[in-house]
């Protein structure tokens, strides 16, 4: 075992990287600066822990937060009567779907509670994740492809017994609360909250527990095998916690840790018809624990959990094979509190199985002498890990192997052997997420939310409904009720598909959200993919690489979209689909979940596919990959062109909802479609100069030129871009907070040559002056319109919203653009009010409102906020 893994120092940035000369000297916080430590107030004791990173999401785990914000439910009575029709739809939708034991992919009927309980997730990219709250629950579970149970094992804790003299003197569970249905009534609950405190900093987190009574102090470092260009142990379906133990005692004294978990997620409804769980010892060189399988939860795709505890010198261990969850828990008390340890086990064969019903647990424990006035000087290692190698998706129509079976195989058997791979590796984990974090966590210039928000929110890559998994020889789809590529355009995928970027790296899909379950949905993943392409960007490849086939695909299969109530095909060729599938389906295979709008309808969809090709292209240098994808880059762009009604190369929106602000009617040119689409003939005219297409850069140039006079004449009216060129005088001179969205892309390729600078900066400032400081005065981020008056513009159910995603994209948007102060004040709002004010921590949402409702917990949009940091990294960049 490295012992390297205490991590008494971490290593500073040895030479500052080139980005801070950016910065230096460069006012970035607001002076209007909220308590950082507001929820810390609550910790009483005067202890730090062991190395305790001092950045990240801290809170006292008696913190009660003071708001309690709603999902949203109805529209005001203004707006009422545009949702009537979708609504009456939608119910005769969701009752289609409940016969077939089925739900909707977004079901507003279900929404998701707010509880300000979670932390730092357990796990890779794309294996599944267990979310273990601040407080110490294993609280979000999300084993099933694409689902979520919510459920709080009670068994699932660790717990401390300190011994002196060979007697027990202090036995207690590490969590401040207890169970309400008397469960486990004998343990020891209700730590005193007010003597400890939780940082998260993903992909570590660490709880720092104070045994005043004992003048011990324990710390809980966790950790999961997330960091940047690592497309191996990433994938890895583990966490590690690492124990720290400080005695400022006079004595010497046994310490033991015990770490308790259930066979199964916990899920309350199903429970009564699980069977055959068992519980298996092992014993290995580098550590020992106890193997849980469940073979009945989720037909046709068993798993394990198990939990590991390292073999050290000076460390000894023991376990508890099963005991009854449901019961007073004596069984697994009784023990440790007259021994400090368990009893070797009686069944040599180390096996337990229950009966139908019948729930089980285990424990495992580490013990070791501390001596007086000393830290202990090795750590206590524990690894929970989950080995569900093989799944599938609703309709079970076909099944995948996991991205992590590339190195373990397939067999189910394998977590032991992923548990003992982490123990012995993770301090070279530690190493890298250092290599990655500490140049910005060492900045000084840097607020302090900022360095907690930019990694904490890349939570949702492991933990949004994730998968990642390996790419079969039965890629091509050639099952007739499914879409299908087209003969004529056939060649172009098979040229995608010969890149093998899905071969080498995987396919790879996250969910809108949490309740929006649909995979990569594609004008929100436009927001997100800026995380994918900078730390991962062979996954953001590879994700674009099925798009690319997607966009050529046919479902010619008509089906009711639900705001019109019209009928069209699910999926008409040559356009970007909204999403990949569902999880309650078949996605890849059944794409374009989304009911609402015939999203090949849709004005943003198309160039946003242009522009994340060239950004992607623009970031990895991967010419074959640009190459191969182009001709379909020049299919959307021509499939666009037919909404240019006039001839003058600008396309104009239809009147209704047709683009990512699906509930936020737009009319005629627009300043959010309108930029996308300059911003997407700028990027064909670069592509085509890299790949010396000549006549495409004359053909692009001349759309472009006349185009942009287009958007100027109808939109430029002297301060900022009016929201759209409708006859609604009111409604067209909106402000609307993402209207340099396509000026936001280029500026991320170093593009800086379509609009005016001095227009760019003067929108941007309106939208500052307006949109962010008149809206609760800069505390909720970017309200998305305006009124031209400077009230909240309440034509539609999302022009009254703030979007998280697109506040942190305005806010690169203004960093690009040298607006350092206003950028990082107008962020800060959505990290201080959903992370520090509303208890949001781990699950922020779509959108909330500064009347404390909210919309579509746990989001993708907001991995956005990556967008600033690149923008960062880049100021001083020479424009192409």
């Amino acid at each position: 075992m490295d012992d390297t893994s205490t991590n008494d120092d971490v290593t500073p940035t040895s030479s500052p990287p080139d980005w801070w000369k950016s910065i230096e000297g460069k006012s970035l916080e607001h002076d209007d600066v909220e308590d950082e430590n507001i929820l810390m107030q609550c910790y009483k004791a005067n202890v730090e822990g062991w190395n305790v990173s001092p950045h990240g999401w801290k809170i006292g785990l008696s913190h009660k937060f003071q708001f309690s914000p709603t999902f949203w439910t109805l529209p005001p009575l203004s707006q009422i009567s545009s949702c009537l029709g979708l609504s009456v739809r939608y119910l005769k939708y969701y009752m289609k779907l409940y016969g077939k034991k089925k739900r909707p992919c977004m079901d507003f009927f279900n929404q998701t509670k707010l509880r300000p309980i979670y932390g730092v997730p357990l796990g890779g990219i794309g294996c599944g994740t267990i979310n273990r709250g601040w407080k110490g629950d294993l609280c979000r579970w999300q084993l099933k492809p694409g689902s979520y149970t919510y459920d709080i094992p009670a068994a699932d804790q660790f717990i401390v017994s300190i011994r002196r003299r060979d007697v027990t003197v202090w036995q207690q569970v590490l969590n401040p609360g207890a169970p309400s249905n008397g469960e486990l009534k004998t343990w020891n609950w209700n730590f005193d909250g007010t003597q400890a405190y939780y940082t998260g900093l993903y992909p570590r987190a660490w709880t720092v527990y104070h045994i005043a009574s004992q003048n011990i102090t324990l710390t809980c470092r966790q950790i999961s095998p997330v960091f940047p260009h690592n497309y191996k142990d990433t994938s890895l379906p583990v966490g590690v916690f690492v124990w720290n133990v400080e005695n400022e005692g006079d004595e010497d004294v046994q310490v033991t840790i015990c770490m308790c978990m259930e066979n199964g997620n916990g899920c309350t409804t199903d429970r009564k018809r699980i069977s055959g769980l068992t519980n298996k010892l092992f014993h290995m060189e580098e550590c020992s624990g106890v193997e849980m399988r469940n073979s009945s939860q989720y037909p046709g795709m068993p798993y394990t959990i198990n939990t590991a505890v390292a073999n050290k010198d000076g460390v000894t261990s023991s376990q508890l094979l099963s005991f009854n969850p449901a019961s007073n828990g004596a069984e697994l008390w009784k023990p440790l509190l007259d021994d400090g340890c368990f009893p070797k086990p009686q069944d040599t064969a180390g096996v337990t199985s229950s009966k139908k019903g019948e729930r089980v647990a285990s424990a495992i424990t580490a013990s070791s002498i501390i001596a007086a006035n000393s830290k202990l000087e090795h750590s206590i290692d524990f690894a929970l890990s989950w080995d569900m190698p093989k799944i599938h998706f609703g309709d079970k129509g076909k099944t995948y192997a996991r991205r992590y079976t590339r190195f373990y195989g397939d067999d189910g058997c394998q977590g032991p052997n992923i548990a003992a791979y982490a123990l012995h590796n993770y301090a070279k984990w530690e190493k890298e997420i250092e290599k990655w974090q500490q140049p910005i966590l060492d900045n000084s210039q840097l607020p302090a939310w900022y360095k907690s928000a930019i990694f904490n929110e890349l939570y949702y890559v492991s933990d949004g409904g994730t998968v990642w998994v390996e790419d079969s020889d039965d890629h091509v789809n050639t099952d007739s009720s499914y879409a299908q590529v087209p003969a004529e355009t056939n060649h172009i995928a098979e040229k995608i598909r010969k890149l093998d970027i899905c071969k080498e790296y995987g396919r790879f899909a996250y969910l809108e959200g949490h309740e929006y379950k649909m995979y990569n949905t594609y004008d929100v993943h436009f927001y997100a993919s800026t995380a994918l392409a900078q730390l991962w960007p062979n996954l953001e490849l590879s994700l674009q690489s099925d798009f690319a086939i997607g966009i050529l695909q046919s479902e010619t299969e008509s089906r009711q979209y639900l705001m019109d109530g019209k009928y069209a095909p699910a999926k008409t060729a040559n356009v970007v689909p909204h999403d990949l599938g569902c999880p309650d389906d078949e996605p890849w295979l059944n794409i374009n979940t989304y009911f609402v709008h015939d999203t090949a309808e849709w004005k943003d969809l198309n160039p946003k596919f242009v522009l994340q090709i060239f950004r992607d292209y623009h970031i990895t240098k991967n010419r074959p990959f640009l190459q191969a994808i182009y001709p379909v880059c020049k299919i959307v762009m021509e499939e666009s062109l037919k909404y240019d009604k006039d001839n003058d190369g600008m396309i104009e929106n239809s009147g209704g909802a047709d683009q990512t602000f699906d509930g936020w009617a737009v009319t005629g040119v627009s300043a959010y479609c309108g930029g996308l689409w300059l911003a997407a003939l700028r990027s064909m005219k670069e592509a085509a100069n890299i790949l010396q297409y000549n006549e495409d850069v004359e053909y692009y140039s001349n759309i472009l030129s006349s185009a942009s006079a287009s958007y100027q004449d109808n939109l430029w009216n002297g301060k900022y871009y009016n929201y759209d060129s409708s006859t609604n005088l009111q409604h067209r001179t909106s402000v609307m907070a993402d209207q340099c969205a396509g000026q936001w892309f280029l500026s991320t390729s170093n593009i800086a040559d379509v609009l005016p600078q001095e227009q760019i900066l003067s929108a941007l400032s309106t939208v500052y002056d307006f949109n962010v400081k008149k809206y609760d005065e800069g505390k909720h981020g970017a309200v998305n319109g305006m009124t031209s008056s400077g009230e909240v513009d309440v034509s539609s159910v999302q022009s009254d919203e703030v979007w998280t995603g697109v506040t942190y994209s305005l806010s690169a948007t203004m960093i690009h653009q040298g607006m350092l102060k206003e950028g990082f004040h107008t962020a800060s709002g959505i990290y201080r009010s959903s992370w520090q004010r509303y208890g949001m921590a781990y699950q922020t949402p779509e959108a909330f409102r500064k009347n404390q409702t909210y919309r579509s917990l746990g989001y993708m949009r907001p991995l956005s906020i990556w967008g600033m940091q690149y923008a960062i990294e880049h100021l001083n960049a020479p424009p192409q």
